[in-house]
Order: C-alpha cells, then sequence, then structure tokens
C-alpha cells in the first residue's frame, strides 16, 4: 500500500511518496547511468524479457530489493513517478510488467511526464500487467495508478488490466490505493479489497496536506502523519496503521509499513530531491539525493538483518521507537527536525548528508536504547513484530559497542 501526491504550480511540480510494503522487504536506492544498447538487445524485467531501446536515461531508484522494477524513481531530465496498488474488478494476470517494472521503464526511456505516461500506456497495451508482487505472500498481486510528474507538467494515470484513465493536474492532487478518476473508478473499482486498504481514508489526509502545503517541508510533515491528535500510531486488527500516510503494520487481513520515502522539489532548473532511504519516516531522517551523483551505501539490503546497510541500521531504532513513541521519538525528534530544516535552507551535498546522517543514526540509537522503554503497543502488534524480527534475525533492544 502506498499514498503519493503531486502539487502543480506556476513555478514547478511538488512531489511525495510513501513506499508502503512488507516490513521486512529493504528497498536500496539505486543509481544507473545513461546507457546505449545494441540494435536488437534483450531486456530482463522482473518477470518477462522484452525488447530493449536504443539509449536509456540515468535514473535513481528506490527499489524492493528482490523486483526489477521500483517504487519511486527520477531521471536526469526530473520526471519523477510514483506507483499505487489498485484493486479492480478485472482479471489480474499470472505474468506481465508489474506497476513497478512499468515506473522503471518510464523513467529510463522517457525526458517528460507526457511522454512517461504514453510509455506506460504503450507497455501496457503490449504486455499487460501481472505476476506476483509482493515479498511475503509472493502471489499477492494488483493493478496500478501512477503520479508521472516533471518540472512543468504532472498527471494521475490509472489502470484497470489494460484499460486505463488519465488526468493531468493542476493544483494539489493525491492518490492511494483506490481508483480516483470517477467514471473510471466506478467502472473498475473493487469496493471491498479498497475499503480493506484504507485508500479513501488516507487519500482524505493526503489531499488535504497537498492543499495546504506551501513547500517540502509541508510534504514530508505528510508522509509522517500518522492521523491521530497526538500524532501516534494507531492500530487496528484488520489492517494494521493503514488508517494513515505513515504506515506501520499488524493487521490480520491487510499489514503494511512504510519502506521508503521520498519528497521532490521539480523547479526548471533546480531540481531537489530529498528520501530516507530508510523505513518509517516518523522515525527517519530526509536526505538531499542527486541523480549524477552515485553514493557508496555498502551492500544492498535484503529481508535479513545487516549491520552494513542503511536501511537495516535505522530498522534497530525504528523498531525500538515504536515500542512507545511517545517517550522514545521525543530523545531526538527535535534535533532531527532541527539538521532537516537546516538542510532544506542550504542543502549540503549528498555524500556529506549520508555521513552526518549516519553518524545522527548510531548516537540516536543509543540514546533511545539507553531509555529502557516499556512496550506499550497491543498484543497482536508485539507478536506480529517478534516473529518479523525472528524471520530478519534482528535482536531489538542491543547495540553492540565499538
Amino acid at each position: 500500500m502506498c499514498d503519493t501526491l503531486a502539487i502543480v504550480g506556476d513555478d514547478g511540480v511538488l512531489f511525495a511518496k510513501n513506499s508502503d510494503r512488507d516490513p521486512n522487504e529493504a528497498q536500496v536506492l539505486e543509481w544507473h547511468a545513461r546507457q546505449s544498447h545494441a540494435g536488437g538487445a534483450g531486456l530482463r524485467t522482473t518477470y518477462l524479457e522484452i525488447p530493449q531501446v536504443g539509449q536509456t536515461h540515468a535514473v535513481l531508484l528506490s527499489r524492493p530489493y528482490w523486483m526489477w522494477g521500483a517504487e519511486m524513481g527520477a531521471n536526469e531530465h526530473g520526471v519523477t513517478i510514483g506507483n499505487e496498488a489498485v484493486f479492480t474488478r478485472e482479471p489480474y494476470a499470472e505474468n506481465g510488467l508489474t506497476g513497478m517494472d512499468l515506473l522503471r521503464l518510464a523513467l529510463e526511456r522517457c525526458a517528460s511526464a507526457e511522454e512517461g505516461v504514453q510509455t506506460i500506456v504503450t507497455l501496457l497495451e503490449a504486455y499487460g500487467q501481472g505476476g506476483g508482487c509482493g515479498h511475503e505472500y509472493r502471489s499477492f498481486t494488483y493493478h496500478n495508478s501512477f503520479i508521472v510528474a516533471d518540472p512543468a507538467r504532472a498527471f494521475v494515470l490509472e489502470t484497470a488490466g489494460k484499460h486505463y484513465a488519465v488526468e493531468e493536474i493542476w493544483g494539489a492532487r493525491s492518490i492511494s490505493n483506490g481508483l480516483t478518476i470517477p467514471a473510471f473508478a466506478r467502472r473498475f473499482s473493487d469496493r471491498i479489497k479498497s475499503y480493506v486498504a484504507a485508500c479513501a481514508v488516507r487519500r482524505a489526509r493526503t489531499q488535504a496536506a497537498a492543499e495546504r502545503a506551501t513547500g517540502v517541508r509541508d510534504l514530508m510533515h505528510a508522509l509522517r502523519d500518522h492521523g491521530t491528535s497526538n500524532q501516534q500510531p494507531r492500530y487496528a486488527f484488520h489492517n494494521g496503521g493503514l488508517n494513515a500516510p505513515c504506515v506501520h503494520p499488524a493487521g490480520r487481513f491487510a499489514s503494511s509499513q512504510t519502506t521508503a520515502s521520498w519528497v521532490a522539489d521539480l523547479k526548471p532548473g533546480a531540481i531537489q530531491h530529498w528520501v530516507t532511504g530508510t523505513a518509517a519516516p516518523c522515525t527517519g531522517l530526509f536526505k538531499p539525493i542527486d541523480v549524477f551523483d552515485p553514493l557508496e551505501l555498502g551492500p544492498a539490503p535484503t529481508d535479513r538483518f545487516d549491520e552494513r546497510t542503511l536501511w537495516w541500521r535505522h530498522e534497530r531504532l525504528h523498531r525500538e521507537v515504536l515500542k512507545n513513541p511517545a517517550e522514545l521519538l521525543p530523545v531526538y525528534a527535535h534535533e532531527r527536525d532541527g539538521l532537516e530544516k537546516a538542510w532544506l535552507r542550504s542543502p549540503p551535498a549528498p555524500r556529506e548528508a549520508f555521513l552526518e546522517a549516519d553518524c545522527r543514526l548510531e548516537t540516536w540509537t543509543r540514546k533511545v536504547l539507553a531509555r529502557h522503554a516499556r512496550d506499550v503497543r497491543p498484543g497482536f502488534v508485539r507478536r506480529y513484530w517478534n516473529e518479523r524480527n525472528e524471520r530478519a534475525g534482528l535482536v531489538t533492544g542491543l547495540l553492540e559497542t565499538a
């Protein structure tokens, strides 16, 4: 499950997305340079092999570690895309291009948002969409919707099988895990699955946040929203924390965790991307990043705890804070927020920012662990996380000394 929003104005486009997937499904930041390809070359996507194009653009992707496609990303021309799982009455194909494949293919092949929409539609008509998209349950599949943006324009593209609808955005617009273009939604929506996904509740909050937003920081706040007056996660037995954009798992029928977050300020000649590179924006730190500046972030993460990877280093902090957010998040949130404000005023080089962030992460983790806070979550939530921690080989409450 996910939430994506865009704001289109006279001076550019703002974009934001939370990628919500299974809690141990680490996401990797990945750079690919512009490349030329020989005629007749093939390209292996997650499940299909399709013809490669002669030239692909430089891209920066946020990709679930096991699949070829990406949940969100940007290219050298400022095209920035986020996708959403949507549930429709059209049949789900056992094979095809996944929504994540379609997103990456559009970024690699297009120089504008309009081209991106047309490329996704063309690929959809040629190959269809399908294949398992889940991590814990690989057979889990869905159709897709997208926000496709560049520094001048943005579009909503919604699909149901090979059917599609497009709406150009002006002003604020958000999408979640349900169809939103009215006539298309009336024709194709699966209302029961959309209800379980709580897409209408989350979209109402992101739409309101987008309409109020005046800049990047407001969108960061929107992605951290827990939908409660005290901004603490709220859990339902049937779908966990799917009632708010900053999603936390434990639901019996639907259970997602925000596993990566992205905000983009797309202005002609002045593009700036911000990513967490980690799960849970409520506990994470947004850092500047650049399509043209690849960073060495250690080995690619998997679904097993690995101290060498940024994503899993942050999980020790994240999963500890979730035990008692009211007590533990204030241990470092003020310092985190101040650092983001300073960076927004004067963004450092990405390499410098990521190094600084890693030092702060270690300090914050030690401070949080030192509190030995009581776990105040409902029993079913504690059981859920104990099982996922065991699967990942992560022992919470411990940090090796240097």
